[in-house]
């Protein structure tokens, strides 16, 4: 393959085009292969907002399953806040969210699945810090300084750049 030619294929699968401008990558021809990605998300808060949201004392009612609901919907929607996502069918997305009392904080995990010509990494990120910002925006009459951390790509699998996993310390 020629330079000239390496260089066209290169920028297919590039959000910058020939004329060095944004733009929505084509993947009509990619094959459909399955394709995954997990995402995480943090969120630091005093011990006595974490027992009341554990509790089930919030006035607003169920934070974990609000915030699990809002990243499962923030997931399926990400091609319209994203500019330049591709718009999804996904056949799983998952939201697990863990307390975590030693250290006050919660855990969100998320879980993107498909079938298709592009990856779910945005899509799986944006399912976590969606979670995250509907935990702070819930609980924010009560604690304002939370803290929303650490969002990033834990995994992915499928796709032609390959497989990622995160190492864990």
């Amino acid at each position: 393959m020629s330079q000239s030619e390496q260089q066209k294929n290169d920028l297919s699968f590039s959000h910058v085009n020939e004329q060095g401008q944004a733009h929505m990558v084509d993947v009509t021809e990619k094959a459909e292969t399955p394709r995954e990605a997990i995402a995480e998300a943090f969120v630091q808060m005093n011990a006595e907002t974490l027992a009341m949201i554990i509790a089930g004392k919030h006035h607003k009612g169920d934070v974990f399953a609000t915030a699990r609901i809002a990243g499962i919907q923030a997931a399926k929607r990400t091609w319209e806040l994203i500019p330049l996502c591709h718009p999804l069918l996904l056949t799983k997305v998952e939201v697990m969210i863990e307390p975590d009392i030693e250290h006050s904080q919660v855990r969100i995990q998320s879980l993107c699945k498909l079938k298709g010509q592009t990856g779910v990494e945005m899509e799986a990120l944006f399912a976590a810090s969606t979670a995250a910002l509907t935990i702070y925006d819930m609980c924010k009459a009560v604690q304002k300084d939370m803290v929303i951390s650490q969002v990033r790509l834990l995994a992915k699998r499928g796709g032609k750049s390959g497989d990622f996993k995160v190492c864990h310390d």
